[in-house]
């Protein structure tokens, strides 16, 4: 499945108010909060496991990482760019960084 097939098919579960900043803050939100419970289950593997990452913490890791995809890729939709686009612009940035030897630090546009 491709990037774009895979918005397209999460499109069909998407639900919208019809206000452009009400639900441009309602995928961002989601992005944000699913990523939170990303880091909780981290922070519960070393809170609660003794830092024991277990199949079932990855499994339930993985999901929410399906969670977030599902909300990067409306809010893509949203902003009117297709989500291969997305993807293919964001692996060309990081190679230029790298091929600049600016692949860490911060900044925006390194």
């Amino acid at each position: 499945m491709t990037f774009d097939e895979y918005q397209k098919k999460a499109l069909t579960t998407a639900m919208f108010s019809g206000n452009e900043l009400l639900d441009l803050a309602h995928w961002a939100l989601g992005i944000t909060g699913e990523s939170g419970e990303i880091a909780e289950k981290v922070k519960k593997i070393i809170r609660d496991s003794k830092s024991v990452v277990t199949n079932e913490a990855k499994t339930e890791i993985a999901k929410e990482i399906g969670d977030v995809l599902w909300y990067l890729a409306i809010l893509s939709d949203h902003l009117g760019v297709s989500f291969e686009t997305v993807a293919q612009n964001n692996l060309e940035k990081l190679k230029n960084r790298k091929a600049e030897s600016k692949i860490s630090g911060s900044g925006d546009n390194r």
